[in-house]
């Protein structure tokens, strides 16, 4: 059965109990993503677009944490799903792009053994092929000299080159979701253009849906087909990206345009 919707997510709520009080950290989210579409998730640190991030993929420490709600992945319900059949899901179905790239890879192994290894987790193919496939992904991230990066340590490349050996990899594995949460946050701006330009090549080439997630309405407004502004836990904006620029309707997005503008000037 074909899936109109690559990711719904339902009245998606993250509780925090503290003895006998219970703080809210996540408001109850509503989210939609169709096939191929980019949804831009917006606000300031510590308004909840990370947490959303995390309780979507199952990553929340749940000890005094309480995740309700629904989240669907091509109409598969995920909060139902065995832990092990979930971290499945995470490497194939949902990839997933950091801040911090280094923490994505094991700092004792080359790149190449890490990217080879990814790929034979998920799709039966031999050493060889899987060679072969992250080569031609890095070659095709504009990367240079794919064969030296192979034999590279993670923190022997920069974060703009760890970035796009993440999204090659998911040009590979071909996730329906992926998950961009502050990709180029730590990048300067030829990184963060040649970070975005590649999100939107696995858009383009692969027809994965991307939740990317930013603090920057400019990172955004270059991707997005919509965006959600979220504040302390809640969204309070959803909208067409044009929409969203040219008529805000919350206060607060029209604060963060403002405040972008002001910073576009003083640059």
């Amino acid at each position: 059965m074909h899936h109109p919707n690559v990711l719904e997510v339902r009245g998606l709520q993250v509780e925090l109990h503290i003895g006998k009080e219970t703080v809210p950290l996540l408001k109850p989210l509503d989210l939609t993503l169709g096939k191929g579409q980019v949804l831009g998730l917006v606000g300031e640190s510590g308004s909840g677009k990370s947490m959303t991030c995390h309780a979507i993929l199952r990553l929340l420490n749940l000890q005094n944490m309480r995740v309700e709600g629904s989240v669907r992945l091509n109409g598969r319900e995920l909060s139902a799903l065995r832990a092990e059949d979930m971290r499945r899901v995470r490497g194939k179905d949902i990839g997933f792009i950091m801040q911090n790239p280094m923490n994505a890879f094991t700092p004792v192994y080359t790149i190449g053994s890490q990217f080879i290894e990814t790929l034979r987790t998920h799709s039966k193919i031999s050493k060889s092929q899987a060679k072969e496939q992250a080569v031609a992904a890095l070659a095709d991230m504009n990367l240079p000299d794919p064969g030296r990066i192979m034999k590279c340590y993670p923190h022997q490349l920069s974060g703009g080159m760890l970035q796009r050996v993440m999204i090659a990899i998911s040009m590979c594995l071909q996730p329906s979701l992926l998950i961009a949460d502050e990709p180029t946050t730590a990048l300067d701006v030829v990184n963060q253009l040649q970070v975005l330009r590649e999100l939107e090549r696995l858009r383009r080439e692969k027809g994965t849906s991307i939740l990317l997630i930013s603090h920057d309405l400019g990172v955004i407004c270059q991707l997005a087909d919509e965006v959600a502004v979220m504040k302390k836990g809640e969204v309070v904006e959803q909208a067409g990206v044009h929409e969203l620029f040219d008529r805000p309707q919350h206060e607060y997005t029209r604060m963060l345009l403002q405040a972008r503008l002001r910073a576009r000037k003083d640059a």
